[in-house]
């Protein structure tokens, strides 16, 4: 006697319910790192005015204008980090819920991309925290009119940090991007690599959009930028071209 599937309405449930089950343990893991990081939020923070703190003139600080910004805006850096460190986890039960319904060569596309997304998204936070962030204060500290006095209000300095660190972790991305884009027939290597003059403009606008008006900044995040879009025309490459291959075969 065949086993009988289960009603539809019986199957949403069980999904519905997995899926609950997961956002509760993604939600837990973020509420745990977030209450580990609460009694060091002064410090984080400490650590991350360090760049524009070491190009202040002698006695410079950050000031708090708002009443309860030495309060929220600490808090605030907590939650973030505490979302880069229970990423892990979340991201594993968004695939857990998701895997089941892959076919197997798509497991074996989809994971390895879901790792170097989240591993290049990590190294564009520490290149813009490193490099970028030094270099655009090291400018901007220097363009200070006579008789202005830089001040930076705690949670504007957040703020620009949040985006610039975004932004560089996104602009990390480009290699993913581009072999996603290779892989689902968008595009081929020869194109990709026909149009290398475009996609160079095209970057060095968003790097300038993205930095201030010295060239130093532009030039540190295109230059990345550029040599991780010939990575993953390298790789697209080396992985197309043998599933092509495999079709045609």
């Amino acid at each position: 006697m065949s086993e009988e599937s289960p009603p539809p309405g019986e199957g949403l449930m069980a999904h519905l319910l997995e899926l609950r089950l997961r956002l509760m343990r993604a939600l837990l893991a973020l509420a745990l790192a977030f209450l580990g990081l609460l009694p060091f939020a002064n410090t984080l923070y400490a650590k991350l005015a360090a760049p524009l703190l070491r190009y202040l003139p002698e006695g410079g600080s950050l000031v708090a204008i708002d009443v309860a910004s030495p309060f929220f805006a600490p808090m605030k850096l907590a939650l973030f980090v505490a979302l880069l460190l229970a990423a892990p986890v979340m991201l594993y039960q968004a695939w857990a819920f998701v895997a089941p319904g892959l076919y197997r060569h798509e497991k074996r596309l989809a994971l390895p991309l879901l790792l170097a997304s989240v591993l290049l998204f990590y190294l564009g936070l520490a290149f813009a925290y490193f490099v970028l962030l030094p270099a655009m204060f090291a400018f901007l500290t220097t363009t200070v009119p006579e008789g202005v006095v830089m001040t930076t209000d705690i949670s504007a300095y957040l703020s620009f940090v949040l985006v610039m660190g975004l932004a560089s972790g996104i602009a990390f991305e480009v290699p993913v991007a581009v072999l996603v884009a290779m892989m689902l027939g968008w595009v081929t290597p020869a194109q990709l690599s026909e149009w290398r003059g475009y996609v160079i403009v095209a970057i060095a606008i968003l790097a300038a959009l993205l930095t201030p008006p010295d060239g130093l900044s532009m030039v540190l995040l295109m230059l990345p930028m550029w040599l991780l879009y010939e990575a993953g025309l390298v790789v697209g490459r080396l992985l197309v071209r043998p599933r092509a291959e495999e079709a045609a075969g």
